[in-house]
């Protein structure tokens, strides 16, 4: 049986995916200068991969009993490149961290679906992260 906590902690994923999609997609949108041209497929890419995730947590939870979350977190999108991109780096560095924990939860329990779902999960944040990172140095 799938604990409080852990189902509690896949609604807070679920969450955090819907608010960077939306985050991302926006800032897909308000993009501007030269180097906002550059960035602009990358917000769009990561946003779509992102509600991808919120999806297949929301079929994990849905799965344990648990009902999924329709609320994003808090939304940032900034007033400029530098702004989004620093934003987005907190909401990835976020993620790598939680989504580890959300993992030795799942394992604790014995779930090692819910485990390797994250981890392919987790896999993607991180590329999401150095892709944030670097797009940062150039700004």
């Amino acid at each position: 049986m799938t604990s409080t906590e852990l189902l509690d902690m896949l609604n807070k994923a679920i969450a955090r995916e819907l608010q960077v999609s939306i985050q991302y997609m926006w800032q897909h949108v308000q993009w501007s200068g030269v180097k906002g041209y550059a960035t602009k497929d990358a917000f769009k890419e990561i946003a779509i991969a992102e509600m991808k995730h919120a999806e297949k947590i929301g079929e994990r939870l849905f799965f344990l009993g648990g009902k999924p979350t329709t609320k994003p977190e808090n939304i940032t999108v900034g007033d400029n490149l530098k702004q989004m991109i620093e934003a987005d780096i907190g909401t990835e560095t976020f993620a790598v961290n939680f989504y580890k924990q959300i993992i030795q939860t799942a394992e604790k329990e014995g779930d090692v679906t819910t485990a390797h779902l994250f981890r392919k999960i987790l896999e993607e944040e991180e590329d999401h992260l150095d892709t944030f990172t670097s797009l940062n140095e150039e700004i």
